[in-house]
């Protein structure tokens, strides 16, 4: 490379020296800066790195300078800042459907947007190792294929697995693809779910992204069907479909933060005593929906319909018998 071109690049690097070298605990001087770009067989005369300087600063780069027994420089603000990098970082690590392997190489990729010296610290935030993690590396190259077929309003096919007692795979529908027209993403109980219409079904219906193999896009377009996205989740215990009710359900007020996180602010309450409040949910009645009544013990009874109670009854006493 010529000793002009080299000079081209001369900001690109010191903008990319600054970036990976600086934060508020972490600064360089102008020497410091000439003996980095050497690294890059750049040579630099001080005056004009402070040219350079000024010339970052009016672009929008927010450098500073601390002025001890030397000037130090560094990169004062960022678009993320260190705070938000370890949730993202977090979030990447304790997601289920995100595998081992892609998840080091998001955080090594979150870390590039912060200094070095802070990067090291989102890699000591976060412990990868040992937690429940989606095995299809694949699933990623799905969310995009999926999202493409949503944009252009076009149908999908794909082979859908699931494991057998011996963890080993096993296709469903005798191994032929499913014809499914895709409306929408969401992440429920950290997977990845594909909500869409299937026409075998005549309805809607979803399918776990991680278990999705040999996805294609086709040419016809995707069946119309009115469907609240929002509605229909709020509505799915843990993907798990069943007869739909309108029921009335009594809490103990400790419990209040629990309905409104699962249900929404929007839920209907009354109050019933000093100590308990009654709620009107729509659910789908499943295992599910019992498991999740259950975990409160005593502290949550279903009032109403009588034969939604007869059910959770007899769902109890069911369990009761295989002990």
């Amino acid at each position: 490379m010529s000793k002009l071109s080299n000079q081209k690049l001369k900001l690109l690097y010191l903008l990319k020296i600054l970036n990976e070298k600086t934060d508020t605990d972490h600064t360089l001087t102008v020497p410091e800066m000439i003996l980095e770009l050497k690294k890059y067989n750049i040579s630099a005369e001080r005056k004009s790195i402070y040219d350079d300087i000024e010339s970052l600063k009016v672009s929008g780069i927010d450098i500073l300078c601390r002025k001890s027994k030397t000037y130090d420089y560094f990169i004062a603000s960022r678009t993320f800042e260190l705070a938000e990098l370890k949730l993202l970082a977090d979030a990447v690590a304790s997601s289920k459907f995100i595998t081992e392997k892609k998840s080091r190489e998001l955080i090594k990729k979150i870390g590039s947007l912060t200094s070095n010296h802070e990067a090291k610290q989102l890699v000591r935030q976060v412990y990868v190792a040992g937690r429940v993690k989606t095995i299809n590396e694949r699933i990623y190259y799905n969310v995009d294929i999926i999202n493409q077929a949503i944009g252009n309003n076009k149908q999908i096919t794909f082979k859908y697995f699931e494991y057998t007692i011996d963890k080993k795979k096993r296709y469903r529908n005798d191994g032929n693809k499913y014809i499914a027209s895709p409306y929408a993403l969401t992440w429920d109980d950290e997977n990845y779910y594909m909500i869409s219409y299937y026409e075998k079904y005549n309805g809607i219906t979803h399918f776990r992204v991680d278990k999705m193999e040999d996805i294609e896009i086709t040419d016809q377009k995707c069946h119309k069907e009115d469907i609240n996205i929002v509605e229909y989740t709020k509505k799915i215990f843990s993907m798990y479909g069943g007869e739909e009710e309108t029921v009335k359900i009594q809490f103990d007020n400790s419990l209040l933060g629990v309905v409104i996180d699962r249900f929404g602010k929007s839920t209907i309450t009354h109050k019933i005593d000093e100590n308990n409040f009654a709620a009107i949910l729509t659910v789908e009645l499943s295992p599910p929906f019992w498991g999740w009544i259950f975990q409160f013990g005593n502290k949550a009874k279903i009032i109403s319909p009588e034969n939604v109670r007869e059910k959770f009854v007899a769902f109890i006493n069911e369990v009761m018998e295989e002990y």
